[in-house]
């Protein structure tokens, strides 16, 4: 299991289409991945779960993912919350 704080960079943070986005990125990878923020906790997988979370730009996020790919997911989800 791999945990890692990314700060989110995304210029208008996480709405409808940059987590639909996240979703495809996730989706991509065999391991489980969790994002968590403000001690809630949801699968990066599900579009209406992150959609629940409002997270905003400069926002800091944990990316949780465990799983034999998780060292590749948690690398490009990083590079795609920290691009602007």
């Amino acid at each position: 299991m791999i945990t890692k704080e990314i700060t989110i960079n995304i210029p208008n943070g996480l709405e409808a289409r940059p987590v639909a986005l996240l979703v495809q990125v996730a989706s991509q990878y065999e391991c489980s991945i969790y994002v968590a923020s403000n001690e809630k906790r949801v699968n990066a997988k599900s579009i209406m779960g992150m959609m629940s979370m409002g997270i905003s730009t400069g926002e800091k996020v944990i990316v949780i993912a465990d799983g034999p790919d998780e060292k590749t997911a948690i690398e490009n989800i990083e590079k795609y919350l920290s691009s602007k």
